[in-house]
Formats: C-alpha cells, sequence, structure tokens
C-alpha cells in the first residue's frame, strides 16, 4: 500500500483551503492513500501557532505519528552528511528519515531542501 510522509511545512499549508497542499492531500485521500507524520514532525507542528480546530483536524488526517526509533538515527545521520551538514539541517533530516525508512512518499513544501537524499532512498511527491 501506497503511504504519504508530510513535512510539517505541507501538514500546515494543507489546512488551508484551496492551497495547492490541500489539493494534492484530497487527491490521496480521495485514492486511499495512507497518510503519516513521524513524531517529529507532529512535535514542530504542535509548536504552532495554530488553532485547536487545526490540531484535531490535523491529528484525523495523519493518525499516530510514526515513532523515531534507532535505525531512523543511521538515516538521519546519512542525510545530514549527504546535505553537506548544512546548519539548521539536522530536523529535516530526522523527519525525513522515518519517511525513507517506512518507503513513504515525502510530502513537503521545499523539496530542494531534500533532494541530496534521494539518491539514499527518500522519495518526494511530485
Amino acid at each position: 500500500m501506497t503511504k504519504v510522509h508530510l513535512d510539517t511545512c505541507f501538514l500546515i499549508r494543507a489546512l488551508v483551503p484551496g492551497s495547492d497542499e490541500d489539493k494534492a492531500l484530497r487527491k490521496w485521500l480521495t485514492k486511499r492513500i495512507q497518510i503519516a507524520i513521524s513524531s517529529v514532525a507532529w512535535a514542530e507542528f504542535l509548536c504552532g501557532p495554530l488553532r485547536p480546530e487545526d490540531r484535531a483536524i490535523a491529528r484525523r488526517l495523519v493518525g499516530t505519528p510514526v515513532a523515531f526509533i534507532e535505525s531512523d538515527a543511521d538515516i538521519a545521520a546519512r542525510f545530514f552528511n549527504l546535505g553537506g551538514r548544512r546548519r539548521g539541517s539536522f530536523v529535516d533530516c530526522l523527519i525525513a528519515a522515518a519517511a525513507a525508512r517506512e518507503r513513504a512518499i515525502f510530502a513537503t513544501c521545499n523539496p530542494d531542501d531534500f533532494s541530496a537524499f534521494v539518491e539514499d532512498g527518500l522519495e518526494l511527491a511530485n
């Protein structure tokens, strides 16, 4: 079954009716594609600001966040090194690691930030 992991920015924008992210999310839901989010991205989302109703809607969309596990640490470290060890990019590496481990499509608003990871198994949404 196809699964899509959402980056924090994608989830935030998907909650805006009519946005490109909202349209993409609706398309995936119509196709019954499983939507997920890593626990790291979920924590970043919860930092807000967000309205209580946005939190409830997002939770229904993504279900229980995918736990960060030891193998994700290995993947995140590889991604960090592949990405040139850029300052401020480590959290992105943590978020992308869970998607790569689950062989999920990764939906982000910032594909350029993750393009170096494609050669190591991350599949970006179009």
